[in-house]
């Protein structure tokens, strides 16, 4: 966070060094322009606004949407009043302000000595327009965002129908990598399932500012689908385009547009929105033996309203006011009795209770035996006889570590290695070969992290696609303000009355 103040001063030192002419039209000597913070009051003397503005140059990100408002101030000061004009000064302020600074024909005027300009209606309504846009862009980019939950994987921590805030400030808010794009909306344009909402002529590298903390274990965690850098434009990331291609071939996914639309690439920060537990951080190295989470060795307990998949023998069904009671939701019960193969998910506490019942003859947890290997779950490598209930162990990789690489394990670390840190990585006759250089080991530029949905035996995981990279961190889940069942009408208990405003743990 101090690395940001620093920041801070320098960057608008920057924009105010610009303005060297403005300030001397105003009366000020232009040396001012170069003091950090000092330029900053000077400034909004000129413009002749409150001091107390100063307060907000001071808050990060907030300070950008300040400056914009002070810009705009400067050229009013040479009556430049016209939309266009007050748009040209905001979006390129490196060259219009030298030019009012500099031009013979610019004149600055005081506040009392300019002409009255009124605007009319539309202008009134545009100005307010662009202005709520802008607020709200810069909050939900850098500060805070809504979001929604769309399916069962988290429950029944997070269930569908709840709305949370997730703060990008925590462990510090990203940069952008496609900052021109259309407001409000994610990666597709409204009433489209194809057109791209952003443009990738304007491509930032990835940068993070300092946040206020550090993912730990078991934080829950907002971030972009690692798999979604490719996608069917008629799937999107519900089914993987890289699972597509396995089953279906890639001349097929690509050629049959009918089926399966456009394949498309999205850049990190326009990929799906993902929310997970982070159960293993950089350096972890993690293992499950029957259904039990070990990180270095240690159990890692599963959250209090974690879910498990049960087989349950109740012939005649399961009472609704006692399903309601365990929170058992009717799309899962639904799915029970048209197929009693189907297993409930429930929470321990829930079986327990379930198990009491007279009418249920039995309630036993679903479990995958250790050594029968799940082809479906990453690495996809018969090396490793994983599933869902007995994982690894497997090592998650931290910034600056170097691990030793072999024909063993390169089917576990070489989409990290080729995709998310863009090396040339090829292997030929039993080698590696890194950047066109025979390599043993590596060196990792990033911190990854290992995700997983608290509703365990419904969850697309990290067990199903791997590690999550640090450039694809959105934020931390903090709060949820809002909850609504799917299932229920407004007047039948839609709203969870008492699933509103909880703290995320």
């Amino acid at each position: 966070m101090l690395g940001l103040f620093f920041l801070l001063p320098v960057s608008f030192t920057i924009i105010a060094v610009f303005a060297w002419g403005i300030f001397e039209k105003a009366g000020e000597p232009g040396w001012k322009t170069l003091v950090p913070f000092y330029n900053l009051y000077v400034w909004l003397q000129i413009i002749e606004k409150p001091l107390w503005w100063y307060i907000f140059l001071l808050v990060p990100f907030l300070n950008v949407f300040m400056v914009m408002l002070m810009i705009v101030e400067f050229a009013k000061g040479f009556e430049k009043n016209a939309l266009w004009e007050q748009g040209v000064a905001v979006i390129f302020p490196f060259v219009y302000l030298p030019y009012l600074g500099f031009s013979d024909k610019e004149k600055f005027v005081s506040v009392d000595d300019r002409k009255k300009f009124k605007k009319g209606v539309v202008r009134e309504w545009t100005d307010a327009i662009i202005f709520a846009v802008i607020a709200a862009t810069i909050i939900r980019t850098f500060l805070i965002e809504a979001y929604t939950i769309p399916t069962s994987s988290m429950e029944k921590t997070l269930l569908r129908g709840d709305f949370l805030f997730v703060s990008k400030i925590a462990y510090g808010p990203r940069i952008p990598n496609t900052p021109l794009s259309f407001p409000f909306v994610h990666h597709t344009m409204p009433l489209s399932t194809s057109t791209k909402s952003f443009v990738e002529w304007i491509h930032f590298p990835y940068y993070r500012f300092p946040g206020f903390e550090k993912i730990e274990n078991n934080d829950v965690v907002v971030f972009n689908y690692p798999e979604g850098d490719t996608v069917s434009t008629v799937f999107q990331s519900n089914i993987s385009y890289y699972r597509l291609i396995k089953e279906v071939g890639r001349n097929n996914a690509w050629k049959n547009k009918r089926r399966y639309g456009d394949i498309v690439y999205r850049p990190v920060d326009k990929r799906e929105n993902y929310i997970k537990r982070c159960i293993a951080i950089a350096g972890d190295t993690l293992q499950i033996k029957n259904q039990v989470i070990y990180l270095n060795g240690k159990i890692n307990p599963l959250a209090p309203d974690g879910q498990f998949k049960y087989f349950v023998d109740a012939p005649k069904g399961i009472n609704k006011k006692f399903r309601d009671k365990i929170d058992i939701s009717d799309e899962d019960y639904n799915y029970w009795r048209r197929d009693p193969m189907h297993k409930l998910p429930l929470t321990s506490e829930a079986a327990a209770l379930l198990k009491e019942r007279p009418s249920v003859r039995k309630v036993e947890k679903v479990m995958e035996k250790p050594g029968v290997w799940n082809p479906d779950l990453f690495p996809y490598d018969s090396l490793y006889k994983w599933n869902i209930d007995n994982y690894g162990p497997i090592y998650i990789p931290k910034k600056g570590r170097t691990i030793k690489l072999d024909m063993t394990n390169i089917s576990i670390y070489k989409r990290l290695i080729k995709v998310y840190e863009g090396n040339d990585l090829k292997i030929k006759d039993d080698k590696i070969y890194i950047n066109g250089d025979e390599a043993d080991s590596y060196t990792f530029k990033m911190n990854y992290y290992w995700m997983m949905g608290d509703n365990r035996h419904n969850s697309a995981d990290s067990r199903y696609w791997g590690f999550v990279p640090e450039d694809h961190v959105v934020g931390k889940a903090s709060f949820v303000w809002l909850s609504l069942d799917p299932e229920k009408s407004l007047l039948g208990g839609k709203v969870r009355w008492n699933k509103l405003f909880r703290f995320i743990h």
